[in-house]
């Protein structure tokens, strides 16, 4: 009887390890599986997936001196393995304590998934967001190290920089157009523009929107030798950290994804176009004494002046007879062609995206071919305007525009030849004429000998022109005797309290005037003062009204 009762006795204890053993086998498989899903889908909150760490990080950019504009930052975004994950709602709620903005029930929709093992729930965390996701000590999430792009200057060249998505590819600007180049390079990309003279021109416009409660507004400042853009502003700002919040008009560059009709700025244009064709001399004098009907279209002047103009004098007291009388010598093929050149029909070239075509003249008629003379039934970006006027600074040769700096592979854009260096020299002359005695006077800036012209071009509507709705606009070279820089500025519908701002010389030539004052010493241009010009100029003021 014992030895039966001593095998039975042995015999339960061996089963009694043989459960156990089970059980602890158990308990290891199923351990092993919780570290396998916690180091394989991020299954446990402290578990960081670092693969992102290998991606080439997006190379920063910098203006013309080294001054960084944008760059990356690395930053932890949050997402989950919904097969690690008991009750979707409640987690879903928890987080929802964290990101008050999250909508917990389409977090809940992808937490029940259990046939995904990687969802997205925020990206782009900060580090206390990031600490308050470790604190709900919840399972089944990770965090995944990311490089989210960062704007230090804030709105600062906004436009020109444009921004990304949230998985870093380029959406507008700079970002789109080097998209592959930002993703590829190793050093810093290095655009032309100057971060100092860049916020001058933008601190003017958003000036100039105050003051006369415009639309919208442009700056540009472009090298005439090179093309270099130095500066190019559109207001309402752009802030490319939060494009999200941005409205459509904030959103849209005006420099280049804007057209309009200029208006007068073209003059220069048109009349040494007809100089270098040979149909008109600078001495010439040009009858403005009745108004022009083409096609039943009137062309008149808005002031009187002397009945008989050189193409000086056109320029000066910015004749529209007296422009339509030059452009009847160049006839319509012949301005065209000189547009054509000036690249004026075609959209600018550059490394940004959104650059507009222009809006031409459905035929170059006599009648189209007399307004688009002075501005007129032929829309362009005010980038490719600059371009084009530009020519008359540079010996006459219209520079290829650019962005992106190219000294260290010495690439150069191409120039185009419009008239000879002579009668670019006989242009920026009766462009000093125009400051100093003619419509631009309010843009000269005591040193800097500005050359330019006013334009101010009604907008137009269905069937005509809004006779008080205006794109007013000043272009300038400095200086004159030696032009380095053309500036541009453009308001789109300035008005005083809700009438109407009056004329360019009112207001876009004043802002031109201070952007160049300002920007001057920055670019280096030193200032040359002719005592008997500023006797003149004192003088001058004294008389003015």
């Amino acid at each position: 009887m014992n030895a039966p009762f001593g095998l039975l006795k042995v015999g339960r204890m061996s089963r009694s390890l043989m459960i156990v053993s089970a059980f602890a086998v158990l308990f290891v498989l199923i351990g092993m599986r919780s570290v396998s899903v916690a180091l394989g889908a991020g299954g446990a909150i402290d578990v960081v997936d670092t693969r992102e760490r290998e991606a080439h990080i997006r190379a920063d950019i910098h203006d013309r001196n080294g001054e960084l504009l944008a760059t990356s930052v690395s930053v932890y975004s949050l997402f989950a393995d919904p097969r690690a994950i008991w009750d979707a709602g409640e987690v879903a709620a928890a987080l929802g304590s964290v990101f008050p903005d999250l909508d917990t029930h389409e977090v809940t929709a992808r937490l029940e998934n259990r046939a995904r093992a990687f969802v997205w729930i925020k990206r782009g965390l900060t580090p206390r967001q990031r600490q308050a996701v470790f604190d709900l000590g919840v399972e089944g999430l990770g965090f995944r190290v990311e490089h989210q792009r960062a704007y230090p200057r804030g709105s600062q060249a906004g436009h020109v920089l444009g921004h990304t998505d949230v998985d870093g590819k380029g959406q507008m600007g700079v970002e789109l157009a080097l998209d592959k180049v930002l993703g590829m390079a190793e050093e810093p990309v290095r655009l032309t523009l100057d971060s100092g003279v860049q916020y001058i021109v933008e601190n003017e416009l958003e000036a100039a929107a105050a003051n006369y409660d415009v639309l919208g507004a442009v700056g540009i400042v472009l090298d005439v030798h090179n093309g270099e853009i130095r500066a190019l502003a559109s207001w309402p700002a752009f802030d490319p950290n939060r494009p999200a919040l941005a409205s459509d008009a904030a959103r849209l560059n005006r420099a280049v994804g804007g057209v309009y009709e200029l208006g007068s700025v073209f003059k220069p244009l048109t009349i040494a176009a007809a100089l270098g064709s040979g149909g008109i001399s600078s001495h010439e004098r040009f009858d403005v004494r009745s108004k022009l009907v083409i096609n039943g279209f009137e062309i008149t002047d808005t002031h009187e002046g002397a009945s008989r103009m050189t193409a000086a004098l056109v320029l000066a007291e910015s004749s529209n007879i007296g422009t339509v009388r030059i452009a009847e010598r160049l006839g319509p093929d012949g301005l065209a062609d000189a547009f054509g050149r000036l690249g004026l029909l075609d959209k600018a070239q550059i490394e940004m995206s959104g650059s507009a075509a222009p809006i031409l003249p459905s035929k170059w008629s006599a009648l189209s071919n007399a307004t688009a003379s002075y501005g007129h039934g032929i829309a362009v970006s005010p980038l490719a305007f600059a371009r084009a006027f530009a020519a008359l600074g540079n010996e006459g040769r219209v520079p290829g525009l650019t962005l992106v700096s190219r000294e260290r592979d010495g690439e150069r854009p191409e120039h185009e030849r419009f008239v000879s260096p002579e009668i670019a020299t006989e242009l920026v002359a009766m462009l000093r004429l125009a400051v100093t005695d003619g419509t631009g006077r309010r843009a000269d800036v005591p040193g800097y000998r500005v050359a330019g012209k006013t334009g101010t071009a009604e907008k137009p509507i269905a069937g005509g022109y809004a006779e008080d709705h205006n794109v007013n606009s000043f272009a300038a070279l400095f200086p004159s005797d030696r032009p380095e820089y053309v500036v541009l500025v453009v308001l789109d519908d300035p008005r005083r309290g809700g009438e109407p701002g009056g004329t360019a010389a009112l207001n876009a030539a004043p802002v031109a005037g201070r952007i160049i004052e300002r920007i001057a010493p920055l670019l280096e241009v030193a200032p040359v003062f002719d005592p008997a010009a500023r006797s003149k100029r004192a003088s001058r003021e004294r008389s003015a009204p």
